[in-house]
């Protein structure tokens, strides 16, 4: 496992500068020029998560994994209830949240929202939790298991989750986009953990999502619920980020985005709670 993260953050800094000058190429051309509005980091993020996909096989082959089932991994012929329910146990807490910022002031309704901007989001919303609840929850926390009991398990995944999510450099870190652009960002990434109350706003909420998905994950012996959670929240945030503007900064209330915050915090236990009532009574019923 050391080996593969390392490979894969090497394999991202190496990778992130040739996707960045293709992206920037392309857009010249008229080729996906929307292209042209990330910067670097979003470029170097992305191919932290290709290096990821592509060393994948080689970990199961060197771990012996050979199906689904030696990650704790089951058939579950009820997914598409698990999906939605998990999609509404997220998005809901999060839409009465967002009401309550608007109506307290912090966040404003934005006068004209990019509604084209708000048809991307759907894809974002589809993809992203499918291959990072595979990476996650399927691998890693498959993997962690086999050692483990469930919740020191849980914990650690959720850990690695959060420092992974939480790594970021700042947005003007590469002004200039050279070779060694990827290493300056990775010599950056920690750059946020210096502030203990970003810490403490940011990172804790992050945590707590990464147990929630552990814990549905574990719970229900697949990564359908989990992916219906994580959509719901991708969906729900950046939707939110389309059609609001922020007013306010309230730290350790509330912070830059829903993922910064006490509120996004207890608003992902309130999911959890939710979750775990559900669970309980629906569980023995499985079939």
């Amino acid at each position: 496992m050391l080996g593969y993260f390392v490979a894969t953050v090497l394999f991202g800094a190496l990778v992130a500068p040739l996707l960045f000058w293709a992206a920037e190429a392309l857009a010249a051309r008229g080729i996906l020029p929307g292209l042209a509005q990330y910067g670097f980091e979003s470029f170097f993020h992305r191919s932290l998560l290709l290096g990821a996909i592509l060393f994948l096989w080689p970990l199961l082959r060197s771990l012996r994994v050979r199906d689904s089932a030696a990650l704790g991994l089951e058939p579950n012929r009820r997914w598409g209830r698990d999906v939605l329910l998990g999609f509404l146990l997220s998005m809901l807490p999060v839409i009465i949240c967002e009401i309550g910022l608007i109506r307290t002031g912090v966040y404003s309704l934005r006068d004209s929202p990019d509604w084209a901007a708000l048809v991307k989001i759907v894809p974002a919303a589809i993809i992203v939790p499918v291959l990072e609840e595979s990476l996650f929850r399927g691998l890693l926390l498959g993997v962690l298991l086999r050692g483990l009991r469930p919740w020191p398990a849980n914990f650690l995944s959720a850990a690695i989750f959060s420092i992974i999510h939480f790594l970021k450099a700042p947005d003007e870190t590469s002004s200039v986009v050279q070779w060694q652009s990827g290493f300056i960002s990775l010599d950056h990434a920690f750059d946020q953990f210096r502030d203990p109350m970003l810490v403490l706003a940011g990172f804790s909420t992050i945590f707590v999502i990464g147990l929630v998905l552990a814990d549905s994950r574990i719970r229900t012996r697949s990564l359908w619920m989990p992916i219906g959670l994580h959509a719901g929240w991708i969906l729900s945030s950046m939707t939110f980020g389309k059609i609001a503007r922020r007013e306010m900064l309230a730290l350790p209330w509330i912070g830059k985005s829903l993922l910064v915050g006490l509120v996004p915090l207890a608003v992902c236990l309130v999911s959890w709670g939710l979750l775990r009532l559900w669970l309980k009574y629906a569980l023995p019923r499985r079939a």
